[in-house]
């Protein structure tokens, strides 16, 4: 069934005014709806996305919308750690702030593939990115404070299943849905360890699940998961409605000062147990700074 649309409303929606934000996979689903949101509220958006021409789509459908939109456009492939620290270097050259930074790209694949850097995709794209991408652009989201770092996880880490050494490369007995939960249980660990080290900085971190989404999303997943997207889309919530919980941590100051948390419609929600294990997470972030070969203060 959908999740109730209980959302808290805002008569006058927060200005965005003056702010940068940056939205990973912003080309479609989710995060182009979040990206239309914030930049109709004044927001300049910087889009990092793979595909240029799905880009260009993306930004015509905003402008159609929201035409005094200021909409900027990175390409990058997030499956590629070389293409994250490009992308990066590129922000930092071209913008003096980052206000936002909102980790949405993700992918489910319903076969191992490995990437090349040799990591198992879904990992690679949806934690590893996040992580890595976050990393290179911490100093300029320090130095634009206060700032909000958001990562997009999802309901499905509670099915996570992964062993520690097998976890980069998912050769064990590979499964779309537990390989898909194991790096949204990363991006939970990811976003709450991330709070404890940005504490005092001035930037918050906190992750989100969108809610069971209608959407492109899942294209890559097997033939019997898009079955089941086509089937569920009568029930499921609108792109749209998906993207409501993004655009409330990126905008609302109610949540200004709110780090650490997971939400769920706009509410602080409880994760699994394993989630809120912070051994664990201390135990990822180590594996992932061995990983990208990169190291937070």
């Amino acid at each position: 069934m959908a999740e109730p649309d209980d959302a808290p409303t805002t008569p006058t929606p927060p200005t965005m005014d003056g702010r940068t934000v940056l939205v990973t996979g912003a080309s479609s689903g989710i995060g182009l709806e979040a990206a239309r949101a914030l930049a109709a509220r004044g927001a300049r958006v910087v889009m990092l996305v793979r595909d240029p021409a799905r880009a260009d789509a993306a930004a015509a459908s905003i402008l159609a919308t929201a035409p005094a939109a200021r909409l900027e456009r990175v390409v990058a492939d997030l499956a590629s750690l070389a293409e994250v620290r490009r992308a990066a270097a590129e922000v930092r050259d071209r913008f003096d702030r980052l206000d936002v930074l909102l980790n949405n790209a993700g992918a489910i694949n319903d076969r191992r593939e490995l990437t090349v850097d040799g990591f198992e995709r879904t990992f690679a794209v949806n934690h590893l990115a996040a992580f890595l991408l976050s990393a290179e652009l911490r100093d300029l989201l320090v130095a634009s404070a206060p700032a909000r770092l958001i990562t997009v996880s999802s309901l499905g880490h509670r099915f996570a299943r992964f062993t520690w050494d097998d976890l980069p490369y998912g050769e064990r007995g590979y499964r779309e849905s537990f390989a898909y939960g194991a790096s949204k249980l990363c991006n939970l660990w990811f976003a709450r360890e991330a709070a404890r080290r940005l504490a005092g900085t001035g930037v918050t971190s906190n992750a989100l699940h969108p809610g069971a989404i209608a959407s492109g999303f899942g294209r890559d997943g097997s033939w019997l998961y898009r079955v089941g997207m086509r089937i569920g889309k009568r029930v499921l919530l609108t792109p749209a409605k998906g993207a409501r919980t993004s655009i409330y941590l990126a905008s609302a100051p109610e949540v200004a000062d709110v780090t650490g948390q997971y939400f769920v419609r706009c509410k602080v929600a409880t994760p699994s147990r394993a989630a809120r294990d912070d051994a664990r997470a201390a135990r990822l972030w180590a594996l992932s700074e061995d990983l990208t070969g990169v190291r937070w203060p």
